[in-house]
């Protein structure tokens, strides 16, 4: 399961999504992300499956690998579904003690499981095709306008380009961990809930031990470096915008257009 979560991983291809402007990548995230929640009926959710389809076929990420991701959220998936298909008034199919599965419950636990899945597959394209550091550069330029409200922009945007890096990192350590406690017969899989619990404990402690050592070794790399901070800093490679930039830019409000036409008819 551990292997499964490929949030925070990046995967190297040439693809022309992976060339766009991480701005691009972050304002057509957010513009799907709306259209999802605007998407009203069979052909709203049509235009987010063939441009999620398309964006998917143009990235060059195998479809298996994002949809690996879904298995961490599996658990989720399943009490949203429930929760909508027991808890919605309507016209009752099915009644069990004090259950009822309703017409309009069932409707909204698949459209609310739909836009589950095709939210997590979305937002895992930007981060499997932006580096951190390319997300962290195209994060801090998109929000810069409120550096004049003294917000601290570069702070927050290197404080996400870092959870995201750890994420991948800590999910290793923690299957490393895991199976060395194995491997000393510790068993994280039988026992009721407070069994399990306690057994946890062996896992709990040397992952926070190493999480803190490396956040530690971290903040000792970036004062060894003078690090101090946005202000003054330059770029390596400063983000500049290309036509296929605006290209995409067109596509993704021509997409949203599209979904709130559909949403009014």
């Amino acid at each position: 399961m551990l292997r499964d979560i490929t949030i925070g991983q990046y995967y190297p291809a040439d693809s022309i999504i992976h060339r766009l402007d991480p701005r691009v990548k972050l304002f057509a995230t957010l513009i799907y992300v709306i259209s999802l929640f605007l998407a009203k009926g069979v052909f709203g959710f049509g235009i987010s499956v063939l441009f999620l389809a398309m964006i998917i076929w143009l990235s060059k990420v195998p479809f298996k690998f994002m949809v690996k991701g879904l298995k961490a959220i599996m658990i989720l998936m399943i009490i949203t579904a429930a929760f909508n298909a027991l808890l919605t008034p309507g016209e009752v199919l099915v009644s069990f003690w004090i259950f009822k599965i309703t017409k309009e419950g069932l409707k909204n636990a698949v459209m609310m499981t739909a836009r589950l899945i095709f939210l997590i597959l979305g937002t895992s394209i930007m981060t499997l095709t932006t580096t951190p550091n390319q997300l962290t550069d195209g994060l801090e330029k998109a929000l810069r306008p409120l550096n004049k409200i003294k917000i601290p922009v570069h702070a927050i945007a290197m404080m996400m380009s870092i959870a995201l890096r750890f994420i991948p990192i800590l999910v290793e350590e923690t299957d490393k961990i895991m199976k060395a406690q194995m491997a000393r017969g510790a068993d994280f899989e039988s026992g009721n809930l407070l069994k399990r619990v306690k057994n946890m404990i062996p896992l709990l402690v040397p992952l926070f031990v190493s999480a803190f050592r490396r956040a530690d070794d971290l903040a000792m790399a970036m004062e060894a470096r003078c690090y101090h901070g946005g202000e003054g800093r330059t770029k390596m490679k400063p983000l500049t915008y290309a036509r296929r930039d605006y290209l995409a830019y067109i596509l993704v409000i021509a997409y949203l257009g599209v979904t709130l036409l559909l949403r009014w008819v």
